[in-house]
């Protein structure tokens, strides 16, 4: 199991993750919206504003405010 820093400290593992997103567009802000409703949001943003949003495979969603291409090489190393 790979384990990917995500920023703040904090891990996901690289094999459940779906996407990285950028938080830009409405359909992001929509699929965002939609789990904090739900309870599905975990935001390792630090109060910083959040530059990436992690989909997982659970149907989790996670903020970072480490930017995409970042998370992807990290992926990728």
């Amino acid at each position: 199991m790979k384990l990917v820093e995500i920023g703040g400290g904090s891990f996901v593992s690289a094999g459940r993750v779906v996407a990285v997103l950028s938080p830009d567009s409405l359909p992001v802000r929509r699929l965002v919206q939609d789990a904090k409703n739900e309870g599905r949001v975990i935001d390792v943003s630090c109060g910083k504003k959040t530059r990436a949003v992690i989909v997982t495979d659970s149907g989790f969603v996670v903020l970072s405010a480490e930017d995409p291409a970042v998370l992807k090489e990290r992926t990728e190393a």
